[in-house]
């Protein structure tokens, strides 16, 4: 059987919610069970340098996400599971294709040019506060990418960007120094959960309208609550398909569940219940992950032994394939 190499990396900001947990842990979890996949799932915690100053802060993310994926079940005997700074061939790879990575390619990056037009828009200066992390992260992430010969890497539609300036660093590497790096291909899906958050928008940190993913029961029950529905009654036909509520159910129930309640909506269901029913079915299935979560997190240095293993396991790709990545471009021993 040929096996995929499918790489997923993890951003070390914040606290995780429960639309990180939809649309990207519980996907990745049951893809990383697959038998014909070779899982490769990364805390990028050197990227998340680029925007966060807080060393305390850092450190408190890298340890509840990394506590969050094993909590929920995550085989790290089946999975590769490490910390990106601590891959040191992460790093020289990022220098090595920096080295042949046009500077026009990441004048293009979406991120960057953002905050240009920003500044622009503003009147500043069109580099005012960018640092070189945020112009040259897309090579970073590509070592990422290529390091480990990754074949698919899913990603969402605002980050095929990226895919594609791996594949085009790639190339140029290979054509000055041959067939080496594997090109990757970029995974999306039409059926990816965006769920929305609180206040019908999408669930991010930037809208301030998340509901964390690891919140007590009675926090749980009143952030889902909250969630904003519109002013009809009790016996009035709610449409489900203009209902964060709804949505938010949705990407936790079965098929079943899922027309049951769309029937409940049509019946006219009080949104009392519904929000009831929607933090039965939520609790139902984050319990066990949260026990398991709260004992992770208070013992760090078992979640530390777990990420340095997979560390050591991911290194033994990383080193022999650098080593060939080093000798094809000249960095080799005079003897």
């Amino acid at each position: 059987m040929t096996k995929r190499t499918v790489l997923t990396g993890i951003t070390t900001t914040g606290t995780p919610h429960l639309g990180n947990y939809v649309g990207a842990i519980k996907p990745c979890i049951e893809a990383s069970h697959r038998d014909d996949v070779n899982a490769y799932y990364f805390l990028a915690d050197y990227h998340s340098l680029v925007k966060n100053k807080d060393p305390e802060k850092v450190r408190q993310s890298t340890l509840e996400i990394a506590a969050t994926w094993l909590a929920l079940g995550l085989d790290t005997e089946t999975a590769m599971f490490y910390r990106q700074s601590d891959i040191p061939e992460i790093t020289e790879l990022t220098w090595i294709i920096t080295c042949s990575t046009a500077k026009g390619l990441m004048n293009r990056a979406h991120a960057y040019k953002a905050v240009v037009q920003d500044n622009v828009a503003s009147g500043e200066d069109p580099d005012f506060g960018i640092n070189m992390g945020l112009f040259s992260y897309p090579i970073l992430m590509a070592a990422d990418i290529l390091m480990f010969g990754s074949t698919h890497v899913p990603v969402g539609k605002d980050q095929i960007q990226h895919l594609e300036m791996a594949r085009d660093i790639a190339q140029r590497f290979n054509h000055h120094y041959g067939e080496i790096l594997v090109l990757p291909e970029a995974v999306t899906s039409e059926h990816v959960a965006m769920l929305p958050g609180k206040d019908g928008r999408k669930m991010s940190k930037s809208y301030n309208n998340t509901i964390p993913l690891w919140l007590s029961e009675k926090q749980l029950r009143k952030a889902i609550m909250r969630i904003v529905t519109n002013s009809l009654e009790p016996g009035e036909p709610k449409d489900p398909d203009d209902s964060a509520l709804f949505a938010i159910y949705a990407a936790f129930a079965n098929d079943e569940q899922r027309a049951e309640m769309r029937q409940a909506y049509a019946d006219g269901i009080a949104w009392g219940q519904a929000k009831q029913q929607t933090f039965e079915l939520i609790n139902g299935e984050l319990a066990e992950g949260r026990e398991r979560y709260q004992d992770l997190i208070t013992h760090p240095a078992r979640i530390e032994e777990v990420l340095v293993a997979g560390a050591a396991k991911a290194r033994r790709f990383a080193s022999p394939y650098l080593a060939r990545i080093r000798e094809a471009v000249g960095l080799r021993s005079l003897a």
